[in-house]
Parts: structure tokens; sequence; C-alpha cells
């Protein structure tokens, strides 16, 4: 099934990201917590991606992220979904990191950009919920 036939769901989180850059040998760091945790290992490097806050001082980081949660559980047979998205955010210059797990997909824009995201993904046609913090 294709997902450009349909508007999607997303929901903006409150939670401050961070993805960090390790050295590919480090396991990884009992640091890396919060509420969206991913952990990448690649022949070059760990990614980790984790709650800011939580990064110890030194650490390479790209801090300053915010997730969008695409409503899930989503269907292995559907296609388009992270092109669809990463398209409209493409189209309204908003660089993103996208990720996905079993149920959905992620995708985090920086905070200064959130607002435009929500737009942007607005005016494509999606329906986008804004989580308060609590």
């Amino acid at each position: 099934m294709s997902a450009s036939a349909r508007p999607l769901s997303l929901q903006l989180h409150p939670w401050r990201l961070a993805v960090c850059r390790l050295a590919r040998e480090t396991e990884p760091p009992r640091w890396a917590a919060g509420p969206l945790v991913a952990v990448v290992r690649t022949p070059d490097e760990l990614t980790i991606l984790c709650n800011e806050a939580a990064v110890p001082a030194g650490v390479r980081k790209a801090g300053g992220w915010r997730a969008l949660e695409v409503a899930g559980p989503l269907d292995f047979s559907e296609v388009g979904i992270l092109a669809r998205l990463t398209g409209d955010l493409a189209a309204a210059g908003i660089p993103l990191f996208a990720l996905s797990t079993f149920d959905t997909d992620w995708l985090l824009v920086r905070e200064s950009a959130a607002s435009e995201a929500l737009r942007a993904l607005r005016s494509a046609g999606h329906r986008v919920a804004v989580e308060e913090p609590r």
C-alpha cells in the first residue's frame, strides 16, 4: 500500500535530543538514556541518539533535536512514508535526521525549525499534534 494516498498523523514530542558520535570500539554508554534512544554501530563509528541532558561534557554531539513520531504501527508493506515526509520537509528547506523502529518512523528536526516543520507538514495535508511538556 502506498503512503502517498493518505494524510499521515504525527506527534511532536517535547524532548530535547542529541545525536552523539563515539569511537567505533566504544561500548554503548550507560548515559544513553531518555524517552527515545537509538544505538547504531557501523564499521566507522558508534552513534547514539538520546536525551540531550544525559550527554556528558566532552562527548561530540549535535544537540537541539525534537522528535516527530509517525502514528503507528506501520506495516512493513507500506511504501513511501519516509520519502513523502522527508520530501515535504526538504521542499521547505528543513534538515532532518530520520530513523525507523519496528513499529514506526521518526523524524528529528532542529528545535529552531520545529514550528516551520509543523507548518510544512500541515500544509502538505498531514495531521500533527504537539505533546505538551509534563
